[in-house]
């Protein structure tokens, strides 16, 4: 049977704790806001929207603000294809469930630079 030298397992044990230590409270992102800073910003947003049975469409929206007031406006549309439909169950204000039908929705990644 095989032991691990002490400094093996304190080389481990160290690592582990300085993992622990590192990792911070998912619920205490510094980076999220809930106003834009207008003095001078970039503001996006990003949806997609149901066209039709095929395609959906991507609208990116920019809003770019100087000394407290928005300078332009940049908006792109973009067509895509239709993620198509899957079932699940949807429940009204009396608490009757029932299956429906609805479209998929994509999932939107942002990665800021």
């Amino acid at each position: 049977m095989y032991t691990m030298k002490p400094i093996v397992l304190a080389i481990l044990g160290g690592a582990a704790l300085l993992y622990l230590i590192s990792c911070k409270d998912p619920q205490s992102n510094e980076d999220v806001t809930n106003t834009v800073n207008k003095s001078g910003a970039i503001e996006s947003a990003v949806k997609v929207e149901h066209l039709d049975s095929l395609h959906d469409i991507l609208v990116t929206t920019h809003a770019v603000w100087v000394h407290d007031s928005i300078i332009k406006n940049i908006v792109y549309r973009d067509t895509l294809p239709s993620l198509g439909i899957h079932n699940t169950y949807a429940e009204n204000q009396d608490g009757d469930t029932k299956s429906v039908s609805v479209k998929k929705d994509y999932e939107i990644y942002i990665t800021v630079k």
